[in-house]
């Protein structure tokens, strides 16, 4: 019987990959209908199977709803059924006509080190090394046991301190915090921070687990969309009409490469043009103080490779969520805290109608505001300077007319609705 259910589900599976496929979408786009219907859940190993009768009698139900009514698909109107056979996954949030699509799970600087609590670099901040671990441990087990468990996991970067490097810990660290985040039963997203290069270099990141370039998506027939190999980034589609794009904010950077290579010598002529301060770090006087070296920027074929990308899912009427470990926005971000060349990236945004939200990182403090545009940009307080008592981490829950981020801690609740001309 159990075999029998599974075929129908796999049947139906093989039946969305080719409709995805004629759209000219990766099959994965139906990645979270299959494990739900098949009884399986995915992770960076491959999937792993639930086991219970549950879930595959949950996955005969969603067989069920979502056949279709007659021999004649509709392709531009994909299967979003999932909210019939659950219950609303967010008891507070507002009760009216908007259908619920699906969740995801976000969370920024970890900035794990097994050390004693210090301060910033300012020293009017606390920072709780030690327990930062068990932030993201708590944050982890709470999405778990979520009603409805989100698709996936965006990590914003910064997993540990820069702390690990001068105590030559940065591989243990990292192995510990990779370690917690295997217990998620969803894939992870990894964008890379400062942090990151402090430890390691970019060849070092390219080969670790903190690459997920393995879950990207592929557009059939628009090589235009494939990211160059020469930065870290990529898009996939985590539900049908949406689609996440990681960009790599140290593209532009003196941080993680050999100093001795062009593309050093190059960025630090960028950073040295707009900062002629002895400590590259301090933003003392700046006109444009982001030009600091702890942010960095996005490189000209980046921001064309992202343009691309913008021009396909305004085409294919998708909304995008754009992800960086440097925020772009200045209001809700401070003056320093911003990728170098954030204006051109705005540009880029700007002109296009299909991006509703900008996550973001980097400023510890937390921050949001809807630009001109309606592009929802939100910083998000980093878990580093989270008391013991308290947790930072989020989980958006994504409808029809909106998305709702259902903060924990000290991370506040927002309702983000879409622009007009996109609903």
């Amino acid at each position: 019987m159990l075999t029998r259910i599974h075929s129908i589900n796999l049947y139906v599976f093989g039946i969305y990959s080719l409709l995805c496929t004629h759209r000219g979408n990766s099959p994965s786009v139906f990645l979270n209908y299959f494990s739900l219907s098949c009884g399986f859940f995915p992770s960076p190993r491959g999937f792993r199977a639930k086991g219970t009768i549950s879930s595959v009698i949950i996955g005969l139900e969603l067989f069920l709803l979502s056949r279709p009514t007659s021999l004649s698909l509709d392709l531009a109107q994909p299967t979003t059924s999932l909210e019939a056979m659950a219950e609303e996954p967010d008891p507070e949030a507002p009760r009216d006509s908007s259908e619920w699509l699906f969740s995801f799970g976000v969370i920024a600087d970890i900035q794990y080190a097994d050390l004693e609590d210090g301060y910033n670099f300012q020293r009017n901040r606390r920072r709780y090394y030690r327990h930062s671990l068990r932030h993201l441990q708590s944050a982890i087990e709470e999405w778990n046991k979520e009603g409805i468990v989100p698709c996936c996991v965006l990590q914003l970067g910064d997993v540990i301190d820069g702390y690990n490097a001068q105590c030559k810990t940065s591989e243990k660290s990292l192995e510990l915090v990779m370690d917690a985040f295997q217990l998620l039963q969803v894939p992870v997203h990894h964008t890379w921070g400062n942090h990151e290069f402090y430890n390691f270099s970019r060849d070092y990141l390219t080969n670790s687990k903190l690459n997920t370039k393995f879950l990207e998506d592929r557009i059939m027939h628009h090589p235009e969309t494939v990211p160059s190999e020469n930065y870290y980034a990529y898009h996939f589609v985590p539900f049908p009409e949406f689609r996440f794009i990681l960009l790599d904010a140290y593209d532009l950077s003196i941080l993680g490469i050999d100093q001795s290579s062009p593309r050093y010598q190059q960025c630090l002529k960028i950073l040295k043009e707009h900062n002629p301060n002895a400590e590259l770090n301090s933003p003392q006087g700046l006109c444009e103080p982001q030009f600091v070296q702890f942010n960095g920027g996005f490189s000209q074929d980046q921001l064309n490779w992202l343009n691309d990308v913008l021009k396909f899912s305004d085409i294919n009427q998708e909304k995008v969520v754009i992800v960086s470990h440097i925020p772009i926005y200045p209001e809700a971000s401070d003056s320093v805290c911003l990728a170098w060349n954030y204006r051109e990236a705005l540009e880029v945004i700007w002109s296009h109608k299909c991006v509703v939200c900008f996550l973001a990182g980097h400023t510890h403090d937390g921050g949001y505001s809807e630009d001109p545009s309606g592009v929802h940009h939100v910083d998000l307080e980093g878990v580093i300077e989270t008391a013991p008592d308290s947790q930072a981490f989020g989980t958006v829950h994504v409808y029809s007319d909106k998305m709702v981020l259902k903060g924990r801690g000290r991370v506040p609740d927002r309702i983000m609705n879409y622009k007009k001309e996109l609903l």
